[in-house]
């Protein structure tokens, strides 16, 4: 019975746009056990991509609405599901996918057996096919590689991005954490994961990150080009959220490396190029590299564009001014979608988990009604 509800909630995780897959050896089954209790998994099953009041998911779990009420700010408080709190009315609770959500929220929760399934469990998280027409995140230059050359859409500039915030959070990295906590760390900052809007108080409150200032998070920005880390946004002009990523520790980026073309995998416009023979031979390019994508043979840099994502750390650092950003050529990576709504829904239609009549009732009319309007067609 027991293994029965796991089983479920692993597909119902699985449902969501960020998928829980399946593996040979079971080991998402270990991960949910010592995530959710029992009590959990149970109501974890009740909920969709819809906030809704604990009245109406205790009806639908047939439990009294005060303990229905008990476990769901349990599981709010222990980063399972997603509270939205607004100011002089009752929370409402919505589920929360497992990567980018869940996992991310474990920040103040890490056990040695949770790292341990998590380091077998990384490298099935990555839909490759998923990931090169509708990925979660996308990849943006780092602003101090850009120059008034380079066309960039507001979308596409990570300080232009910040300017258009209000309300700013900043978190650790699991990522580094996680490894830092396994003795592999790589010493670069830990709070460097920002965040904005709707989900601030959520944050706050479970201690998961503080609030920042725009200047804080500016700096943040700065600090990224110093210490080399990707900056990697959820993929809508809207942005939810803004990764500062290593190569050496990033669960994406370290898998994505191991393909011979990230480049085709991870969504960016950009790649760099070589635009002069002034190569002293220094190479800051090759340490900053976070996809091992440039050689050096006798002062000579090369690019290799299969493995380029267009981060811009070896642009911004480059002494000659040898290396420059370009854009690659159109219709050679995914269009950006307009929010983090719009793209979860092409992700679901990519990966064929729902007909658009599963969407409705998934999500709602008014977000199917945005679904339509999409014209998203099943590759």
């Amino acid at each position: 019975m027991e293994k029965e509800l796991y089983k479920k909630l692993a597909d119902h995780l699985d449902s969501l746009p960020g998928g829980f897959p399946e593996t040979e050896s079971g080991v998402e089954i270990k991960i949910l056990k010592l995530l959710f209790t029992k009590e959990e998994a149970e109501i974890a099953l009740k909920l969709n991509l819809i906030a809704e009041n604990c009245e109406t998911i205790a009806f639908r779990a047939k439990k009294p609405v005060e303990e229905t009420y008990e476990i769901l700010e349990q599981m709010a408080s222990k980063g399972l599901i997603l509270r939205n709190k607004e100011k002089n009315k009752k929370p409402k609770y919505m589920a929360l996918q497992y990567v980018v959500g869940i996992w991310e929220f474990q920040v103040n929760r890490l056990t040695p057996e949770l790292l341990e399934y998590m380091e077998e469990y990384i490298p099935h998280l990555l839909d490759v096919k998923t990931w090169k027409k509708a990925p979660q995140m996308r990849t943006i230059p780092i602003g101090e590689s850009i120059d008034n050359t380079l066309k960039v859409m507001t979308y596409e500039n990570a300080y232009e991005l910040i300017e258009k915030k209000k309300n700013f959070v900043i978190s650790p990295c699991i990522c580094r954490l996680e490894m830092e906590l396994q003795g592999k760390g790589c010493n670069k900052p830990l709070e460097t994961c920002i965040s904005f809007g709707d989900e601030e108080d959520f944050y706050v409150k479970n201690n998961i990150g503080r609030r920042a200032t725009k200047e804080e998070v500016l700096e943040v920005l700065k600090l990224s080009n110093k210490k080399g880390l990707v900056l990697q946004p959820s993929n809508g002009k809207d942005i939810h959220w803004l990764c500062c990523c290593c190569g050496c520790c990033c669960g994406i980026l370290r898998t994505v490396k191991t393909y011979p073309k990230p480049s085709h995998i991870l969504s960016s416009p950009f790649r760099a190029f070589v635009s002069n023979d002034a190569c002293t031979g220094c190479g800051l390019c090759l340490k900053r590299c976070p996809m091992d994508a440039i050689t050096i043979k006798d002062k000579k840099v090369k690019v290799d564009y299969d493995r380029c994502i267009g981060c811009g750390l070896c642009v911004s650092t480059c002494p000659s001014k040898t290396l420059k950003l370009e854009r690659k050529p159109k219709g050679t990576y995914p269009k950006v979608s307009q929010n983090i709504v719009t793209a979860s829904l092409k992700i679901l239609n990519t990966r064929g988990k729902t007909s658009p009549m599963e969407l409705s009732k998934m999500i709602g009319k008014s977000f199917f009604d945005r679904y339509k309007s999409m014209k998203i067609r099943k590759q």
